[in-house]
């Protein structure tokens, strides 16, 4: 990576809140044009470490750059090149969408023909003379993603832009930040529980886990370096605490989860284990009540590196 190519870099940073440490060691360094995933549980240090990034809060140790420049030396030039979204934004209820627009492009003096763009790229033309009050979940979030685009940035940080919005309402967002990466080669940081959202949308996907990076790479490489396994998730009538399993044939790991009752079983290939499996089962006279089987995903990696799962 050469200087000129990094948009954001992040060298040994830490946070601090009393005993807690928020955000541990954290390096990482972020491409032009590179769209980035950070996935973790609550309380991973997402939302400081992002935080950090934008200038909201400074790091007790370390250095944060954007663009080869830190929030200390050049603040008024950096809030320029960002575009925010946290993960609730508030408006004004009884302004009219078109409005609310201009208001905020007020700060930045943008004038009418860029507002008049944003409504467009977010879809909300013809809710331009609507109350926010009368918007949907969604809209509001659509809206908010206006304003965080307003002024033209080359770095958007979008927290948590989509939780709670029903599927179809988080695909019209994924389609504009699709489509911003296509045609305007931005820079994005998005924090999300959704791992859909993670493969789909970014370059590469940052796990966290109490204030550090866990692993980082894209989904094939990160199931790739992790040994991926393929997955046998079941459950039993009767006692389904209790299971002893033979080994060979590919078996991996048992474990059993008290809040879903259900175990799940790694294994190095599922053909090969499955009839060993049943064998099993039959000898035991278990009598199996739900059966999956899968290859692994982002969570089920989460799980194996942590014991939790990542909308915990």
């Amino acid at each position: 990576m050469t200087g000129n190519n990094i948009a954001i870099s992040i060298q040994n940073v830490k946070k601090s809140f009393g005993a807690l440490k928020a955000v541990n060691g954290v390096n990482l360094e972020i491409l032009k044009g590179e769209y980035v995933a950070m996935l973790g549980p609550n309380g991973a240090g997402k939302t400081t470490l992002m935080e950090m990034v934008e200038g909201i809060q400074k790091q007790d140790e370390g250095e944060i750059l954007i663009n080869g420049k830190t929030w200390k030396d050049h603040e008024d030039e950096l809030h320029k090149l960002l575009g925010i979204s946290l993960q609730e934004t508030h408006f004004f209820d009884k302004l009219k969408v078109k409005e609310t627009v201009k208001l905020f492009a007020s700060f930045y003096a943008i004038g009418d023909e860029r507002c008049s763009e944003i409504l467009d790229l977010v879809n909300l033309q013809e809710k331009a003379e609507a109350f926010v009050i009368n918007l949907s979940g969604g809209q509001r979030q659509r809206l908010a993603l206006g304003i965080a685009l307003i002024n033209n940035p080359e770095i958007i940080l979008l927290d948590e832009p989509t939780t709670g919005l029903d599927p179809t309402a988080r695909r019209e967002i994924w389609d504009i930040l699709f489509k911003l990466k296509k045609e305007k080669n931005i820079t994005m940081i998005l924090t999300t529980h959704y791992m859909e959202e993670a493969d789909y949308l970014c370059d590469r996907i940052v796990i966290l886990d109490k204030g550090s990076i866990l692993a980082q790479g894209t989904l094939d490489e990160l199931l790739s370096k992790n040994e991926s396994s393929e997955i046998i998730e079941f459950s039993i009538e009767g006692d389904n605490r209790s299971i002893q399993l033979p080994d060979g044939n590919g078996k991996k790991q048992l474990t059993y989860d008290a809040k879903t009752e259900k175990w799940q079983l790694l294994v190095d290939d599922i053909i090969a284990y499955l009839p060993l499996f049943l064998d099993e089962m039959k000898k035991q006279t278990k009598k199996i009540k739900t059966l999956e089987c899968r290859k692994m995903t982002l969570d089920d990696l989460f799980i194996a590196m942590t014991g939790r799962r990542l909308n915990e």
